[in-house]
């Protein structure tokens, strides 16, 4: 059984020493959805706008804050240098889905910088279209892919029992 690395003997939190790691390559990519509902999705499509501002632009640049800003936000994250992050949004039908990719060099993965920024953009496409509705729904945030690292290679591979494609 594996143990919480976050934890010391004591059981007192700790941020774990990955001082003795070699930085590697290490990319990561989550993914997060919004349900828009019929009118709200239409209008996105039409004029990709609200009275707040372009919305896809804003929550793009919202993604790419907070994966620079995880370390602040995640208590046991380590501060990393990022070489890359790709935040996409597609609006599929009544749903926009968040696609956010981070990559670095450094001895720690990137996947909690990937589900931040993927979750952050969620929040802020909510946040620029609650005005229009409030029924919509961040439905599904999970890491699709990482790649690099101790651990090796990830990919997702429960797509269909995810809550996004049901």
């Amino acid at each position: 059984m594996s143990e919480f690395t976050h934890l010391a003997e004591s059981e007192v939190p700790q941020m774990v020493d990955v001082s003795h790691k070699v930085a590697t390559t290490r990319e990561a990519t989550a993914q997060s959805q919004v349900h828009l509902g019929a009118e709200l999705a239409r209008m996105l499509q039409e004029s990709g706008t609200t009275k707040k501002g372009p919305v896809i632009q804003t929550a793009v640049v919202a993604g790419i804050q907070a994966a620079k800003r995880t370390w602040e936000l995640i208590p046991m994250c380590h501060p990393l240098p990022l070489s890359k992050i790709n935040i996409e949004i597609a609006l599929q039908e009544e749903v926009a889905v968040i696609e956010a990719t981070v990559k670095t060099t450094a001895p720690t993965g990137v996947e909690m910088e990937a589900l931040t920024a993927a979750s952050v953009a969620a929040l802020t496409l909510y946040d620029m279209c609650k005005s229009i509705s409030k029924e919509m729904v961040i439905e599904a945030t999970y890491l699709v892919k990482k790649t690099g690292g101790k651990s090796g290679d990830f990919r997702f591979s429960a797509r269909q029992n995810s809550p996004a494609t049901k």
